[in-house]
């Protein structure tokens, strides 16, 4: 991402379906794993460079990690 560019803040949702988890695993992962997230309001938003930034940093654990298995067993 070059300097002009501006990521843009993603929602809850967004981030439940680009990581394939539940609200419950989003907000366990907010409160007691240090997700990256920001309270505006009454809404969570979130920067995907941030949040793949955490994932890659292991702090996902092994929720993340199991559930990508079993996705690809059921493929």
């Amino acid at each position: 991402m070059n300097e002009m560019e501006i990521e843009k803040w993603s929602t809850s949702k967004e981030v439940q379906e680009y990581l394939g988890i539940s609200r419950d695993t989003l907000f366990s992962w907010i409160h007691h794993r240090n997700l990256p997230a920001y309270k505006v309001g009454r809404f969570w938003k979130f920067k995907l460079s941030e949040v793949d930034e955490w994932v890659r940093s292991g702090q996902a654990g092994d929720g993340l990690e199991t559930m990508t298995k079993q996705r690809s067993a059921n493929a």
